[in-house]
């Protein structure tokens, strides 16, 4: 094993018990690599991590959305990188190495601290399982996203927008002007060419007009996605199909024997249960060992793993949501 930036990397003796394939790449006009091979159910790693080189010709932002990264996630594992003006040659992380977080391998799992989709579809008959994955956006503090399960119950290609009262009187009370009563399909449209409309009444998945927010909590509580994204994914999703929405800034994940910590900041609102977030930490690992090495078919030789600590200090030290080692 080996350490570059800050980043835990695994030698060929554990990547050698890894038995699935790691990564299939899909290209689309913008982002790169949304699907990739779903491991087995006691497997919850996916995805690798690259460096590329800078180009002055690129903000880091516009390399986030080339690689299907959202502008928070790029930011923190690039913390020393200008965003703006990254200097030539310097080295960017692209994390697309990812914890599956907990909950039902089907249909969408949403992360929110993470503004993360993830996709399950139901695998086609004599195909691999997939998940597909791709950065959002997500409620601010006092449009908050609703947490729980519900399901697609629409879909609109080229939708109209109807704004709600709630959105026309923010507008008036910052003293700007309200949007009109209905915006057609269109350039300017917010909700962009596609929408999936949830059961929880007056929440969508859509695209978007401003696609450089995406990966921020910017929204009236909607998750916005890059357009290119929610195209592609718009074709593949069907009525009916289950979502639920979590919050989860701390992701504990196995590899083969190998245990793996992804941490986020927690959202704004939930930083009061944060406030000794080490020990936050610590008591979801304990947690999570507990859960998933016992019962009739646990891996039970996962139960005595021991962790080693200063990874895992440096893990909640620097907080940048890229999955690190923490077992010995």
């Amino acid at each position: 094993m080996g350490r570059k930036g800050g980043y835990m990397f695994l030698d060929n003796s554990i990547m050698s018990r890894v038995t699935f394939g790691v990564v299939v790449f899909i290209f689309s006009t913008f982002a790169q690599s949304a699907s990739w091979i779903l491991p087995p159910g006691d497997v919850d790693l996916f995805g690798q991590i690259k460096t590329i080189p800078a180009n002055r010709d690129e903000t880091l932002l516009d390399v986030a959305r080339r690689f299907g990264i959202g502008q928070d996630e790029m930011m923190l594992a690039n913390p020393t990188v200008d965003r703006w003006l990254p200097e030539e040659g310097a080295e960017i992380v692209l994390p697309k190495r990812y914890i599956i977080p907990q909950g039902d391998r089907t249909g969408f799992i949403i992360n929110l601290p993470e503004m993360r989709l993830y996709y399950f579809p139901k695998p086609n008959k004599g195909k691999k399982p997939v998940v597909i994955t791709h950065p959002i956006s997500i409620g601010r503090m006092d449009w908050r996203t609703p947490l729980g399960k519900t399901s697609v119950v629409r879909k609109q290609k080229d939708p109209t927008w109807i704004p709600p009262q709630s959105i026309k009187d923010e507008a008036i009370a910052a003293g700007d002007p309200p949007p009109p009563p209905i915006v057609l399909p269109g350039p300017n449209n917010p909700l962009g060419r596609h929408a999936i409309y949830l059961g929880t009444a007056g929440y969508l998945i859509h695209g978007t007009d401003k696609p450089f927010g995406i990966g921020m909590r910017v929204t009236h509580g909607c998750l916005r996605m890059y357009p290119e994204d929610i195209e592609t994914l718009f074709e593949k999703v069907t009525v009916g199909t289950p979502v639920q929405l979590l919050n989860q800034p701390i992701k504990i994940g196995w590899l083969a024997d190998s245990l793996f910590v992804e941490l986020h900041p927690p959202l704004d609102e939930d930083e009061a249960e944060y406030v000794d977030y080490g020990q936050k930490v610590r008591d979801v690992i304990a947690s999570f060992i507990e859960k998933t090495t016992t019962g009739k078919n646990a891996n039970h030789t996962r139960k005595n793993i021991e962790i080693d600590q200063s990874a895992l200090e440096l893990a909640i030290f620097e907080r940048n949501g890229v999955p690190i080692l923490i077992s010995k």
